[in-house]
């Protein structure tokens, strides 16, 4: 069994209506996901608004999510950072709170060369807890492509890979290079991810669709893929707004007409248009339809 297997959840952070982190609403997502049968957790990632956070919010934030969790499912924790230096502090902090892992991008102020971004996951791993690698080129200036990887499966922690470059070839080049875990990092790729042997998947819109997106992701780990299609195929428009720069509000949105807001996100994400709204609205009644 992969060390972090299954579905995990980047979970939103809920603010109330003057814009501080509504722990109670947060705790009780969480708690709600984990009933839903999700197989992990995720805080202070990009769908966390973690770069909005003070360094106060993100400490309640990563705590809160723990302590919700109980230990019923592992919690891995986004570090990322504008230094090196301030990145290790999260990942110290993580350790602290009982984290069973971190997400950890690479340098994001800069393009890095490849030296420097060997550094910062060797700075993160002496921190001693499990690596999870966030490769994302479309949000950030660097591409982890394969070979790539291949460098980082050699150091110390480093244990898996969220590949969100929404290339799906990847997967495969990825098990022939190196041994790390695979988790899809872009939704409307879980099912191909799932079939093609990915061990995971840190989903975004599954914050709104828990249940239905890991019965889909599990039944296309298994091969059964006309039951894996069926669910898919409804969810699919919904999931494409997670490659869409506007994810996070989208992601609010759809919990609002879910009946689970968790507020407004912050600037400098600024709210959806009418337009947006009503696709949205369309492909939420489209994943409900069953």
């Amino acid at each position: 069994m992969s060390l972090f297997s299954g579905v995990y959840v980047a979970i939103v952070t809920p603010f109330d209506d003057k814009m501080n982190v509504d722990v109670a609403r947060l705790e009780e997502h969480v708690d709600w996901l984990i009933r839903e049968g999700v197989d992990g957790i995720v805080p202070t990632g990009s769908v966390g608004e973690y770069a909005t956070l003070s360094a106060e919010e993100r400490r309640t934030v990563v705590e809160t999510a723990i302590a919700a969790a109980a230990g019923r499912v592992p919690v891995i924790v986004g570090t990322a950072a504008p230094s090196t230096g301030m990145a290790v502090q999260w990942a110290e902090h993580a350790k602290q709170s009982g984290a069973a892992g971190i997400m950890a991008l690479p340098p994001i102020s800069y393009r890095p060369s490849e030296a420097e971004v060997i550094h910062h996951y060797e700075s993160l791993s002496s921190v001693g807890l499990p690596i999870v690698v966030y490769n994302n080129p479309h949000d950030y200036p660097t591409d982890m492509k394969p070979a790539f990887l291949q460098k980082l499966s050699a150091i110390e922690n480093v244990v898996a890979v969220k590949e969100f470059s929404g290339d799906i070839r990847r997967v495969h080049d990825i098990q022939r290079l190196t041994d790390l875990q695979i988790m899809i990092g872009v939704d409307d790729l879980a099912m191909e991810g799932g079939l093609f042997g990915a061990a995971g998947w840190i989903a975004g819109l599954t914050n709104v669709l828990p249940s239905e997106s890991v019965r889909m992701f599990k039944l296309a780990q298994q091969g059964q893929l006309d039951e894996a299609i069926a669910i898919y195929r409804r969810l699919l428009p919904l999931f494409h707004w997670d490659a869409n720069p506007r994810l996070v509000q989208a992601i609010k949105y759809s919990m609002e007409l879910a009946g689970r807001p968790m507020g407004l996100t912050r600037p400098p994400r600024l709210p959806l248009t009418e337009e947006e709204q009503s696709d949205i609205r369309e492909a939420y009644a489209y994943a409900t339809s069953e």
